[in-house]
């Protein structure tokens, strides 16, 4: 049951992320968890690990940080790749 609330959240923190950047992730639904829970990684590797609340095993604040960071960098390799 805990894999799955992880995938929820991870799905809900990267559609919001996508939301606030304005940026489609590829992969809809499925691109969404994948962005949350990548940017979850990214964002334990962030100075305040834990802050935050934790709901399914995933710290929310540095999970939808790090969701941010990741979608800015891959809409810009999309972005670097389309233009060549």
């Amino acid at each position: 049951m805990g894999i799955i609330i992880m995938l929820i959240v991870g799905g809900i923190i990267g559609w919001l992320a996508g939301m606030v950047m304005g940026k489609d992730i590829p992969g809809g639904i499925i691109g969404n968890i994948i962005a949350g829970l990548l940017g979850a990684v990214l964002g334990s590797y962030l100075p305040f690990v834990q802050f935050g609340p934790v709901w399914g095993g995933v710290a929310i604040i540095p999970a939808f940080l790090g969701s941010l960071l990741l979608i800015f960098i891959v809409s810009a390799i999309f972005g670097a790749m389309r233009k060549s």
